[in-house]
């Protein structure tokens, strides 16, 4: 008896590794003829060097000799597997990298099998309406503090239970508590819900339907939730994630028969998605209709090389279709591995080769029965045929079967280093459909292009209900409503509860999270534009009319300010947080301080105050950090929302040369002295109070007229003298340093005499 030689075996394994598979198939032919009976080992080497040769007739001679010796494990079939999948990607979808990777265009989800919930090409499918969580049309629409927007069941599902805070999906910003920090949790988006559904009615009640199926599937009221997913289906019946989900559950309920439909449709749908493959490959499995099973389970990796998962359960069912030849088959003899291509080029297919011909393949292509000819091998020798002819024609059986079942599928590609005519593209196989190549596809996933008519939006869908303006920077609110930002903030102001639902949102306030409702604002923008650019125009003017800071001047009525002197401020009144607040949106930062008049309501004159910093307490008061800036007049006094404002000229001090010149600068190192000297001899608590409020006395400038206010020295000492307000706005209001300096000089010798006394 001869043995198998090792050294052939490696130039066989040396010759695979340099892609001249027929010189290897050439060795392991030659060491099977030299054996008397037939190895399985070889016969599966054989096989699979002749699957990559892209001789897959012979290849199916070889695997059927290997099965007749011991069943095929799923892992013996994978160049088989592989290979065909191949030649499916690369003849029927034309997209291979040369490295029979997976290409983004054709399937989504990681590797292993992480295959993604959404249609194919989801990420490009998702429109304006969108939920980024689910994928589908909004249900129950909630905006969350950074102003994105996503269904209130995916923000439930996707909170973390045992953490009081979690990320938005959309960007990543850190949220409050998952309920938003209301007693009942996150609410619904009223005005977006509205006009979800107006605008989608019938697919905001299939999503409705889909959702109540979700929650009674989850529950196990099956019969109940398959109710709910069938009404769905009728309202919405080119959504393939609600076609998959019924046809879930379908699997779960058993129903094998209504998942391989559902799974025909989403198929014939959605060519190119990968998971709609292997649902109905699953369904057909469970079944028990394993021929048409491996076909889905291949176009799956034929989709989806990196999909190990899938792979491997193509390798298992393929398993079983060798197996499956050969049950209930006595072979006692072992088949000589060059026998079974001989004798099916003289037996025609049996009548099992049209009970597994895929469901797919058309009537009309019965002519291929004639055409599983294998390629004629090497001279047989007669001698070492030992098998009766029963087991012969069990075996030739046994090849035309599982070749049957292959055969809706094209041969691996050529350009091959040995040409064998009879293993050609299309010698033996048949595509079941011809699938659309990626950029071919004429369905379109239900979320492309999500459109309504024109007219069913109008603006007033889009009012604010206090302004009862189109909505301009629209905030939703932690309890659902929506109104313009500026709108809200002035309603909150006055009180911390909603204007509408009056839910207390002193935790929003006390946030200050005004963020803009994206969704709302590109909706406005996509549909209302020219609308929304009216509305845009309109605030700009208002802007441009209170950044006038000569015209309107928002006038703060409280105490006396000086030009170079802070001034902190308490602001607790509705008016002047308005007040405020404009004059920092505006970009001015400014806004004049007066002190109160009986007769006028505030003083002629007064400063005007810079704001440097603001500090927001949770009860919407705020301390504003201040600085003194310049002096003004004014000449007519008014109002506006609340707050008063005036028209205002700025004042200058006059500024003189010669002579007078000279006497000012000694006034002026005169009556810095004085102060200096004052100061100095104070009491140290005294001191303490005036240098923690108003710091030290500032240094004398060597220039007085330098400033068109004068020497900051002076408002320093006028903040600080014990004055009463209205002496104070006498010398505020003077534009002469020389009447300002001998005022202050006539002050300190009256404050020198009186702590004499």
């Amino acid at each position: 008896m001869l043995q198998v030689c090792s050294d052939m075996l490696e130039v066989a394994e040396e010759a695979n590794r340099a892609g001249d598979f027929d010189l290897a198939v050439e060795i392991y032919s030659s060491q099977l003829a030299d054996l008397q009976q037939p190895d399985r080992r070889l016969s599966l080497r054989k096989a699979d060097s002749l699957t990559r040769a892209g001789r897959i007739s012979e290849a199916l001679d070889s695997y059927c000799t290997a099965a007749s010796l011991g069943k095929l494990l799923p892992e013996e079939l994978l160049i088989l597997v592989e290979t065909i999948a191949r030649t499916l990607r690369e003849k029927e979808l034309g997209t291979s990298n040369g490295d029979g990777k997976s290409s983004s265009s054709i399937s989504s989800g990681g590797e292993d099998g992480v295959e993604g919930d959404g249609e194919c090409g989801e990420d490009d499918a998702l429109d304006l309406f969108s939920c980024r969580l689910c994928k589908r049309l909004l249900h129950e629409p909630t905006t969350v503090e950074c102003g994105h927007t996503f269904c209130k069941s995916c923000l439930d599902d996707n909170s973390d239970s045992n953490s009081s805070v979690n990320d938005c999906a959309q960007c990543k910003q850190m949220l409050n508590q998952k309920d938003g920090g209301l007693p009942h949790g996150r609410r619904l988006d009223v005005v977006l819900s509205g006009l979800l559904d107006k605008l989608f009615a019938t697919e905001s009640r299939a999503r409705k339907l889909w959702i109540e199926g979700e929650v009674l599937w989850k529950n196990q009221h099956l019969s109940d939730a398959l109710e709910k997913y069938n009404t769905a289906v009728e309202l919405a019946p080119s959504s393939g994630r609600l076609l998959c989900q019924r046809a879930e559950l379908h699997m779960e309920m058993r129903n094998f028969s209504q998942a391989v439909q559902d799974g025909n449709i989403l198929c014939r749908m959605k060519p190119l998605w990968t998971k709609a493959h292997c649902l109905k490959a699953t369904a057909l499995s469970e079944a028990g209709r394993n021929d048409e099973a491996l076909q889905e389970y291949l176009w799956c990796v034929a989709l989806k090389p990196n999909w190990t998962k899938v792979k491997l359960e193509a390798q298992k069912v393929l398993s079983e279709v060798f197996s499956l030849v050969f049950e209930n088959q006595d072979l006692p003899t072992p088949l000589h591995p060059l026998q079974g291509g001989v004798a099916t080029r003289l037996i025609k297919p049996p009548a099992l080769l049209r009970t597994l011909r895929p469901l797919t393949q058309k009537p009309s292509s019965s002519s291929q029965d004639s055409e599983f000819s294998m390629t004629k091998g090497p001279p047989v020798d007669e001698s070492s045929c030992r098998l009766s002819s029963g087991s012969l024609s069990a075996v030739e059986s046994s090849t035309k079967s599982v070749a049957g079942i292959l055969a809706a599928l094209p041969a691996p590609p050529g350009g091959l280093k040995r040409k064998h005519s009879g293993d050609g593209p299309s010698a033996i196989f048949n595509t079941p459909s011809k699938l659309p190549r990626p950029d071919e596809s004429s369905v379109q996933s239900p979320f492309v292009g999500r459109s309504f008519p024109a007219e069913l939006l109008d603006s007033g869908d889009m009012e604010c209900s206090l302004c009862m303006r189109l909505f301009y920077e629209p905030v939703a609110t932690p309890c659902g409503h929506t109104f313009c930002l500026k709108c809200l903030e002035r309603c909150l102001d006055h009180n911390s509860n909603c204007p509408l639902c009056k839910e207390n949102l002193s935790e929003y306030l006390a946030t200050r999270g005004y963020s803009k409702t994206l969704l709302m604002e590109e909706v406005l923008q996509r549909y209302l534009r020219d609308e929304l650019a009216e509305r845009k125009k309109i605030h700009e003017e208002e802007m441009k009319e209170l950044s006038n800071l000569n015209q309107e001047v928002p006038i703060f009525v409280c105490t006396m300010a000086f030009p170079t002197i802070t001034c902190p401020l308490h602001v607790f009144e509705p008016r002047y947080r308005l007040m405020i607040r404009r004059s920092m949106e505006t970009g001015t930062k400014q806004f004049g301080m007066c002190i109160a008049d009986e007769l006028k309501g505030f003083a002629d004159y007064g400063c005007m105050l810079e704001v440097r910093d603001v500090k927001f307490f949770p009860d919407g008061r705020s301390v504003v950090d201040t600085i003194g800036v310049s002096r003004f007049k004014v000449l007519s006094h008014g109002q506006r929302d609340g707050y008063n404002t005036a028209k205002i000229e700025y004042l200058e001090d006059k500024k003189v040369e010669g002579e007078e010149l000279g006497e000012l600068l000694k006034l002026y190192n005169a009556v810095y002295e004085q102060a200096n000297n004052w100061f100095t001899s104070l009491k140290d608590n005294m001191k303490s109070q005036i240098l923690s409020h108003f710091g030290h006395l500032p240094s004398k400038d060597p220039n007085p007229q330098a400033s068109p206010s004068g020497p900051a020295w002076c408002w320093w000492l006028l903040a600080v003298l014990p004055l009463e307000n209205r002496a104070q706005l006498t010398i505020l209001a003077m534009t002469s340093l020389k009447d300002r300096l001998i005022a202050i000089r006539r002050v300190l010798i009256f404050v020198t005499r009186k702590r004499q006394r």
